[in-house]
């Protein structure tokens, strides 16, 4: 199999080096949106009426990470690399001009969009390596960039557990929200007693308004994703995974299976991998939208074929999960951190982030921030850096008020502790946490209780209706942050809401009850001035101090 990845690698390279130029045109959904599979039509078609076309290769990639600038285009020079260009807000009118420029060796400077700033230069990419680089759709460009040797250094060189002890000396926690240590998950299944089979399952419904960092890995570099199951299934000892995705996502789910195809008739997947006697398939699954089914029990019973709701823990899906078999469950952006450790080790993998959060992070930046997109960045970078330097601040010179992280599931974090390392425990000290990966940036003219009004209007809305404190806590919590929010509230109703989010918190039966609480909170405890203005009898009540409730 060695043999084969290396004559891919050479073909893929031989290729290449026929051509002078190389034209990247981002088809990720972002700029799709904004018609840049028009622009990569319209490139093909004026390379070929130039006779350009043997001397500058033109292909379709994975995000660039720039969202707000797309459709993004990059150009490339074999021979000056350091006149490499990116343009940005590329229409199919602009091509003729691109191209002509590029045979003149020369740039389009009213659409160059500059690389040399904190967005492109401050990131560290593990995950997002190969996005924007290659074709997502073509295995043989993930193979020719180190695709696939993971798999097979564990396959044919390390043990089971020799797999378990390198993602455990990596200090990988997962990447879904909760962040628990990945390797000692990985231990529970594999030393679980399963009855028939195990399973491994990929938690691809990423739900969290203002998140994309799922959908964008999927889109644009499938195969890290599957390479990281077939990793996960050989040192657990499962040989069936199921990729649960949501069915609002049809580009990934079109580009995941055609991967999976392509990965079988190569030989990572399916029987025999990498000619070896390990067996590994891998199927999706569609969700239908429901926030609920991203908790794992819910998931399960929605690939059972039931409804997806939630059920009480333990046990643990670990020891029984799917059909009743010991499951192991990661997050797109856990599994796609796989074979980059098995590939350079754990220890240089946890020789990044901080002691307790090891690695990078993505990050998809939304609201009101200059630059909108997708970014990888190392565990433990302040926020202030995160929102001020690498997203470019808040548009229009106005001031911004709060950060909020974790999705609905988070909080609002103020101006004030923007200087907070992004760990897991110094989000959730906060009142927040790390989720998997938004962050929503908001500006002075944000009203909180609104904000909080709107997460929880979310969660209402999302509950599965199974356990009373979720399904009628989180109403009767929305319609008092309504009251609040619309001058006909008074004290005690903002004691009644301070009361009804500990109850909520307490007493639910999973995350989604247990968590919704936190815009809430968060938003009582940074701006709780906010929401005394609003009542009734505010002018009473400026004295009153944050509840016990209140705290996170």
């Amino acid at each position: 199999m060695n043999e084969q990845f290396e004559q891919i690698t050479a073909k893929e390279q031989a290729a290449a080096a026929k051509f002078d130029h190389a034209v990247h045109v981002c088809v990720a959904a972002s700029c799709l949106s904004s018609q840049s599979d028009k622009v990569l039509e319209t490139f093909q078609q004026q390379l070929k009426e130039n006779g350009h076309s043997t001397s500058c290769q033109v292909k379709g990639v994975g995000c660039l990470g720039l969202c707000s600038r797309g459709p993004l285009v990059a150009v490339t020079h074999r021979a000056q690399p350091e006149t490499d260009t990116l343009y940005q807000h590329v229409t199919p009118e602009n091509t003729p001009q691109i191209v002509a420029a590029l045979a003149a060796g020369e740039r389009v400077a009213e659409l160059v969009c500059a690389t040399e700033t904190p967005f492109f230069q401050r990131q560290t990419k593990i995950v997002l390596e190969n996005s924007g680089r290659i074709d997502p759709e073509r295995i043989e460009e993930y193979v020719a960039a180190g695709g696939y040797q993971g798999l097979l250094t564990a396959v044919t060189e390390m043990t089971p557990n020799d797999v378990i002890d390198e993602v455990v000396r990596s200090g990988l926690r997962g990447r879904g929200g909760g962040g628990y240590p990945t390797g000692l998950k990985w231990t529970t299944v594999a030393k679980a007693d399963a009855k028939q089979r195990k399973y491994v399952i990929c938690n691809a419904d990423e739900g969290d308004p203002g998140a994309f960092m799922d959908r964008s890995v999927l889109e644009s570099d499938p195969h890290r994703v599957l390479e990281g199951m077939a990793i996960a299934g050989y040192a657990i000892g499962a040989d069936k995974g199921y990729i649960y995705v949501r069915g609002e996502y049809p580009l990934a789910v079109a580009r995941l299976k055609k991967a999976i195809n392509q990965a079988r008739r190569l030989g990572v997947l399916g029987s025999g991998v990498c000619g070896t006697t390990f067996n590994f398939q891998i199927e999706i699954r569609l969700g239908a939208g429901a926030f609920v089914c991203g908790e794992e029990t819910a998931l399960i019973a929605s690939v059972e074929g039931k409804r997806g709701q939630p059920r009480p823990r333990p046990p643990y899906p670990a020891e029984y999960g799917l059909w009743g078999e010991p499951t192991l469950i990661n997050n797109v952006e856990t599994f796609a951190n796989v074979a980059p450790i098995i590939r350079n080790g754990g220890d240089w993998y946890a020789s990044m982030g901080t002691e307790k959060s090891k690695g990078t992070k993505v990050f998809a930046l939304a609201g009101a921030i200059n630059n909108t997109g997708l970014i990888e960045v190392p565990m433990g970078i302040p926020l202030r850096e995160i929102v001020f330097e690498i997203g470019g601040g808040v548009p229009d010179g106005r001031a911004l008020k709060a950060v909020q992280t974790g999705g609905p599931s988070g909080g609002c974090i103020p101006e004030a502790y923007l200087d907070t390392a992004v760990d897991y425990e110094s989000l959730q000290q906060l009142g927040s946490i790390m989720g998997s990966g938004g962050l929503i940036v908001m500006d002075e003219t944000s009203n909180m209780v609104d904000v909080a009004r709107y997460f929880m209007e979310f969660c209402m809305t999302e509950s599965c209706g199974k356990c009373v404190p979720c399904r009628v806590g989180t109403v009767q919590m929305y319609h008092l942050l309504d009251k609040i929010y619309n001058g006909q509230a008074t004290t005690k109703d903002l004691v009644l809401l301070e009361k009804l989010c500990k109850m909520v918190r307490e007493t639910s039966l999973c995350g989604l009850g247990q968590t919704a609480p936190n815009p809430v909170n968060s938003t009582l405890r940074y701006f709780r001035q906010e929401y005394l203005d609003l009542l009734l009898d505010g002018e009473r009540v400026t004295a009153v101090t944050t509840t016990p409730e209140a705290q996170p």
